[in-house]
């Protein structure tokens, strides 16, 4: 396994964090994996959150229950945003944040180009391939979910 996958959770999960939920899977190492949820819309937009109340609305996405005191995102405009890291396919995870918030601002970024997560989730070394063989997850076709990442 490695980045750049989507990843569908299983009934298992159902009635919990993950329930109905479609991961991208953003790194995968000898650390562990880390991924975001991608079709699970935050209940507040950017610009709702105080330190940001002068931007403009932007979707945020519950990105999963891992450290969600803090924003995350990916993106696919390494020319406009330096400093991420390639996950697959032209899509980057991170880089330089204000270049981000900027580019957002005047609109030179859309929601075509970027996501936004609130929070993310994580496994130990082994850990989400042992929940993939429990069953819990299951792993997506590549192509479909791409095309929907950026919407």
């Amino acid at each position: 396994m490695n980045a750049g996958i989507f990843i569908s959770s299983t009934s298992l999960l159902d009635d919990s964090f993950f329930e109905k939920s479609i991961l991208f899977i953003t790194e995968y190492n000898d650390k562990g994996a880390m991924g975001f949820v991608v079709n699970k819309e935050f209940p507040r937009k950017f610009n709702e959150l105080e330190e940001f109340k002068y931007s403009i609305p932007f979707p945020i996405y519950d990105g999963g229950p891992v450290d969600r005191e803090h924003l995350y995102f990916v993106h696919r405009r390494p020319e406009l945003i330096t400093g991420g890291e390639l996950v697959a396919d032209n899509i980057y995870l991170g880089g330089d944040f204000e270049a981000a918030v900027m580019h957002m601002n005047n609109k030179t970024i859309t929601e075509k180009d970027m996501r936004l997560f609130i929070g993310y989730c994580g496994w130990d070394l082994h850990e989400l391939e042992a929940e993939i063989a429990e069953g819990s997850w299951e792993i997506l076709e590549k192509g479909r979910y791409f095309a929907g990442l950026f919407s």
